[in-house]
């Protein structure tokens, strides 16, 4: 099983921000232009949560209030939960599931080195599997 490192060395590195007083709307726009469900919520050079589709549902649609007057910080997710560049790709699948969230930012001696959502997880695993089939089915042909 791959580790972190090497998905972020295959898919990239690149981690869209946006600061916690910047509005719904704006990251909105952001997420939309990158085709990207979620952005870390950055202030100076530190990761204070993520923003996500799923935040934008449940705390603004939801409760009746407006992408251009709300704030990211004020509906963001603060408990994020990371990965290092070590762990594999089975363990952020685990950990996807288990604190049901979608999306794990990769953090490296402090600093956010990239993220990884559940699609870029399911990708991987699903190659993981195709891998191991035909190293099977070689196995049994010889």
């Amino acid at each position: 099983m791959k580790t972190v490192r090497q998905v972020l060395e295959t898919k990239g590195s690149t981690v869209y921000s946006v600061a916690p007083e910047s509005l719904v709307y704006d990251a909105l726009l952001v997420m939309a232009e990158r085709q990207i469900g979620a952005l870390v919520v950055m202030h100076r050079d530190q990761m204070v949560g993520i923003f996500s589709e799923r935040d934008y549902a449940r705390e603004v649609a939801l409760k009746g209030k407006t992408s251009r007057t709300t704030t990211v910080g004020d509906i963001m997710s603060g408990e994020v939960t990371t990965v290092s560049l070590a762990d594999t790709v089975d363990h952020c699948m685990n950990l996807i599931s288990g604190k049901r969230v979608r999306h794990l930012p990769v953090i490296e001696n402090n600093q956010l080195v990239g993220l990884l959502s559940i699609g870029d997880l399911v990708k991987e695993t699903i190659a993981y599997q195709e891998f191991l089939i035909q190293q099977l089915e070689n196995y049994i042909q010889s």
